[in-house]
């Protein structure tokens, strides 16, 4: 019988742990030399939009996962291949949810430093978290995941 504790992804730190290093990395940089992203009502309403709608996306695929009997985090086993939804569009609407919060909360904080670090994270999220996700589905769900990744982006 197959160790349960190795139904999983693999995943060593789950992905807002992530985003919030990399964030925080940038918040303190500007803390040290700051550099403003803009000036203007523009990038705060771009900010709010950005962040709100980050917020619903990741939120409405976790809802998903629930509703299919899934677990989202990534070292728990998944049960299910969620498709419908966000999941229509992209492969992965929580870490596109967790870049436009990321992104949103920059402009509202306006600091240009976490938005450099932006790259980083998601070289991060793309290497250390879906690639073993992606490896992980495809052992699970064979042909069904396979199918899937033919009609679904990674991102957008």
């Amino acid at each position: 019988m197959a160790d349960a504790s190795a139904d999983s992804a693999g995943v060593v730190v789950p992905p807002p742990i992530v985003y919030a290093l990399g964030f925080g990395i940038g918040y303190a940089l500007d803390r040290f030399k700051p550099a403003p992203v803009a000036v203007g009502g523009a990038r705060i309403l771009l900010g709010w939009v950005f962040a709100g709608a980050g917020v619903a996306l990741a939120a409405s695929a976790i809802v998903l996962f629930r509703r299919a009997g899934t677990s989202p985090v990534p070292i728990q086993p998944t049960t299910a291949l969620v498709v419908r939804g966000p999941y229509r569009f992209t492969r992965n609407p929580m870490y596109v949810g967790l870049t436009a919060l990321y992104a949103g909360v920059t402009l509202l904080i306006n600091s240009l430093w976490p938005l450099l670090l932006l790259p980083v994270v998601l070289g991060v999220i793309r290497w250390a978290v879906i690639a073993r996700e992606e490896a992980y589905l495809e052992r699970k769900f064979g042909d069904a995941y396979r199918a899937y990744t033919t009609r679904v982006r990674r991102w957008l």
